[in-house]
């Protein structure tokens, strides 16, 4: 039998955002623009023989940078969820934009583990073209190059099993080595979708986030996402202020599973 994890999504940002922002050429839907809350979360998979922290939010000055606004830095979000960065066993990049590793430099033991494409992709010469290097900050690029040659970065392929129960897996699309991560947890599995599914809109009306780096794939990888629901997985969106309410939770940190 598989380990079983207490799921918790830890809301440390959030921004005032609108449709048209959000959504890829909104203006094909042929609706009008309305305003759309953004939330911002990282994810603490925790059971009795270890904890496993999955993306770490963005730093006080890349939020600033971008005018969010951040509930909590990553030392006081994650003292929210009852754990501290010392605790950490491993540490799980679903892709490397500015609101997923802004926290990292705050977990100095733990594994940190990434797909090999994400990581080849922000630190080759694509990564630093314009429409994509502004989601990304370049000192948190050159951390990650730091925790490779460190020998603290693992870089995963398609697929990786994480530790028991949770297995890392790359859909793309958002960005071009984009993971979702499953967690095994009391009442079923629970996917982390981060950005492969920013909004639960995105799923149940087949809308695409602006920010894409392959359309195809990302489409693709809302199927794959629809396809966990269907067989009994409990989907958590990235970003969206419906996760709390999906999942009966109240103030910012929420209780997925277990």
């Amino acid at each position: 039998m598989s380990e079983q994890y207490e799921v918790l999504a830890v809301r440390y940002g959030t921004r005032q955002a609108s449709a048209a922002e959000v959504f890829l050429n909104y203006h094909a839907y042929h609706e009008p623009d309305r305003p759309l809350g953004m939330d911002y979360f990282f994810w603490v998979a925790r059971s009795p023989a270890r904890t496993v922290v999955i993306d770490t939010g963005f730093s006080p000055a890349g939020g600033a940078a971008r005018g969010r606004t951040m509930l909590m830095d990553t030392v006081p979000a994650l003292a929210a969820a009852g754990t501290a960065p010392g605790d950490v066993a491993q540490v799980v990049l679903t892709h490397a934009h500015y609101d997923h590793i802004g926290g990292l430099p705050v977990f100095t033991t733990a594994e940190v583990i990434m797909t090999r494409d994400e990581y080849d992709f922000w630190t080759g010469p694509m990564g630093r073209r314009g429409q994509f290097t502004h989601t990304t900050e370049a000192s948190e690029l050159g951390h990650l190059r730091e925790l490779r040659e460190a020998g603290r970065l693992t870089l995963a392929g398609r697929s990786y099993r994480i530790a028991p129960g949770i297995e890392l897996i790359q859909v793309g699309g958002h960005t071009p080595g984009q993971a979702i991560v499953t967690v095994a947890a009391a009442g079923g599995p629970v996917v982390l979708a981060s950005d492969a599914v920013h909004y639960y809109e995105e799923l149940e009306r087949d809308r695409p986030f602006s920010t894409v780096a392959n359309l195809a794939d990302m489409y693709a990888a809302f199927d794959r996402i629809r396809e966990l629901g269907e067989g009994g997985a409990r989907v958590v969106a990235g970003h969206d202020p419906l996760v709390a309410a999906r999942f009966g939770g109240s103030g910012d940190v929420i209780r997925i599973g277990g």
